[in-house]
């Protein structure tokens, strides 16, 4: 008796080959170097359209490109992500202005307004100076501090008055009366964490050139520390103000009312100069001074800062007696 014997077989697998990718599905990225597969109507249109092929993902065997693949591309399906946006920040801090601070607003704002600036601009040759300075300090004592170019000028500063009082006074506007000073009492202007302070070294016209470098040294500390005492901060004839390294080419001082003078230390700088039929490099540095216009004419002011010049660049005449 013979028996049906056929039932259903399950077909056979079909295989994918391994360069076959699904028509949805992107290849993968093509490694870097190798020339995109594409037809040359493919190529055509990529080239018509400006297109650069090598970064568009093809979806045919072997990472192929097809007119499919291309109009992907062109829609921006296949563009990379854009980095993000920036934002625009709309924070605003409101700092009030107290103790101190305020006082030195308060000041710099009274000075400008009830003085009539103007200032005066001078280059100084100081390679001699700073020389002198060098030698000192590599001989100087232990017990002494090191010297800046600020006892230098506040030693010209004290020469340099002797021949201007006009500029070693105080302007009470409201009496209309000037007051010279014979004693030198230079303010040093100074930054502290807590503001602009000026402690006053006294009688500077009585003092040698480490004294000055000793007494501005004390005084600094004792304003940064917030040690220094009201009669410290108070006094000044004629300030001296200086950024250091900081100083730029050129400053305009704020006058330190009630005083009518006030000079300012400019950054250091080597560069070549016409000297002597050539170029040398010289040291040199500007001074930005500003008077106040009411009492001191310009004229005036100009030859005092020619004085302090001449003296900065010779230095050896500052300590010579008159």
């Amino acid at each position: 008796m013979s028996r049906n014997t056929n039932w259903a077989r399950p077909a056979p697998a079909v295989r994918a080959s391994p360069g076959t990718q699904s028509a949805s599905q992107p290849g993968p990225p093509r490694p870097p170097g190798d020339k995109p597969l594409a037809s040359p109507a493919v190529r055509r249109r990529a080239r018509d359209a400006g297109v650069d092929l090598r970064p568009v993902r093809g979806t045919g065997p072997s990472a192929r490109l097809g007119h499919d693949d291309l109009d992907a591309f062109l829609r921006g399906a296949a563009k990379p992500a854009s980095p993000a946006a920036r934002t625009a920040n709309t924070a605003v801090e409101t700092v009030k202005l107290i103790g101190l601070r305020r006082r030195i607003a308060r000041k710099m704002a009274e000075s400008k307004r009830r003085i009539a600036h103007f200032s005066y601009v001078e280059e100084v040759d100081v390679t001699a100076l700073e020389e002198l300075r060098t030698t000192l300090n590599a001989d100087k004592r232990t017990d002494r501090p090191r010297l800046t170019l600020l006892p230098f000028l506040m030693m010209a500063l004290v020469k340099a008055l002797a021949d201007f009082p006009e500029i070693n006074a105080l302007y009470d506007d409201e009496a209309d009366t000037v007051e010279r000073h014979g004693g030198v009492h230079i303010g040093i202007a100074t930054q502290t964490p807590a503001g602009l302070l000026v402690p006053v070294v006294r009688h500077c016209e009585a003092l040698g050139l480490w004294d000055c470098a000793a007494e501005v040294g004390r005084l600094a500390d004792a304003a940064r520390a917030g040690r220094a005492t009201r009669e410290e901060l108070a006094g000044s004839t004629v300030t001296i103000t200086s950024l250091g390294a900081l100083g730029g080419i050129v400053t305009t001082p704020v006058i330190n009312r009630p005083e009518v003078a006030i000079v300012g230390v400019n950054r250091q700088v080597v560069r070549p100069v016409w000297q002597g039929g050539q170029f040398v490099p010289r040291t040199m540095m500007n001074l930005s001074s500003s008077f106040d216009h009411r009492v001191i004419d310009g004229y005036l002011a100009a030859r005092f800062v020619q004085r302090l010049k001449r003296l900065l660049e010779t230095p050896a005449t500052i300590f010579m007696e008159p």
